[in-house]
């Protein structure tokens, strides 16, 4: 563990496919979605403070989960948890952590990982990790983590790469492809070229600082422009000012699809993104039926059904199959999960519609 190294945990999104027991107010990360006792960002510090300093470890997220970040991470100093005043994508969130961090130690190795992701083998993520860091130490590159696929899964990025040398454990990244249809996942399952986007790097602050004023350098002017101000009185003004200046743009399509110096470490440690409730479904213990349960349920004559019920009611299934069901106490939601696309819609329709203070 060195003093050198930092982490910045992105943890602004709102989790609306999580719906209903992810919310504006309280979002996925801050629960308790897989049933292990501890949150989606507990468990992403708890993996992270292995390696990096805990006094060192950020967290950027919405000015208004500052308290729930606070309450649920406490051994965060106050100056640990960052405040956006609004919603801006990937690239503003790392811009603005590379900044505060390269302002307090201009050597700082950074690894940069989403709060809400599953990673079951915290073991190898860790020497994955490890091994990143050394890289960036010696070179100026940005690496990423690119996971082996074992399904051509349509709601993952992809990272397309070329070996540089055989048995290197790192390889040159060639594109990045968001989402892509069901015919072109098959194939980039089927060319043994094409690995997950696992949304975690690892660089140097300088490295990504460089890369950031090169391919979005509007972003890194008004951070540049304010940085004396960062960590003084003055820093939430200035960054509420630059936030309504700011582009919304992805870190992969602002900065990773245009540098010549990204690299990918092709790994698997049991990693989902948990997007969806299928999705979490797919990483949940079933019984022999292929149920899978978070909370009390019984079963008859029902199959491949996914129970989250956070209330003490007991969930009763009889000859119904492939459905999702959660209940949060004061909303229930049924919905099959070939259909859960339309979970959004419906957010959507209670957000702007039925002005429901449910969402």
């Amino acid at each position: 563990m060195s003093d050198k190294y930092y982490a910045v945990i992105m943890a602004g999104g709102i989790g609306s496919r999580f719906w209903p027991l992810s919310r504006n107010a309280y979002p996925k990360q801050f629960h308790d979605i897989t049933g292990s006792g501890k949150t989606l960002i507990q468990q992403t510090f708890e993996r992270l403070k292995a390696i990096i300093p805990p006094t060192n470890i950020y967290v950027v997220t919405n000015k208004k989960y500052l308290q729930l970040t606070a309450e649920q991470l406490p051994e965060l100093g106050p100056h640990q948890i960052i405040g956006e005043p609004k919603m801006r994508n990937t690239a503003a969130c790392i811009a603005y952590g590379t900044h505060k961090i390269y302002k307090k130690n201009s050597e700082a190795l950074i690894v940069v990982t989403p709060a809400d992701h599953l990673i079951k083998n915290t073991e190898k993520f860790q020497q994955d990790i490890q091994l990143a860091l050394n890289i960036c130490e010696q070179e100026p590159v940005i690496m990423t983590l690119g996971i082996t696929p074992s399904r051509p899964d349509t709601g993952y990025g992809y990272i397309q790469f070329k070996e540089i040398k055989k048995k290197l454990p790192y390889q040159k990244v060639v594109t990045f492809t968001e989402k892509p249809n069901l015919e072109l996942a098959q194939s980039f399952l089927h060319s043994k070229e094409f690995v997950w986007n696992s949304g975690i790097f690892i660089f140097g602050a300088f490295t990504m600082l460089e890369a950031i004023r090169k391919y979005l350098p509007d972003t890194y002017e008004l951070f540049h422009n304010i940085k004396k101000y960062l960590d003084t009185d003055l820093e939430e003004t200035k960054i509420e000012d630059i936030y309504n200046q700011l582009k919304s743009i992805s870190i992969d399509f602002g900065v990773m699809e245009k540098a010549n110096n990204v690299y990918v470490i092709c790994t698997e440690f049991g990693w989902s993104d948990l997007g969806t409730w299928t999705s979490l479904y797919e990483e949940l213990a079933k019984d022999a039926n292929g149920n899978a349960t978070i909370g009390n349920a019984i079963y008859y004559d029902s199959y491949s059904n996914l129970v989250n019920s956070v209330s003490e009611k007991l969930v009763v299934l009889k000859n119904v199959d492939n459905l999702i069901i959660v209940d949060t106490g004061d909303v229930l939601l049924i919905c099959p999960k070939d259909k859960e696309q339309s979970i959004r819609e419906i957010v959507s329709d209670l957000t702007h519609t039925r002005k429901s203070p449910l969402v």
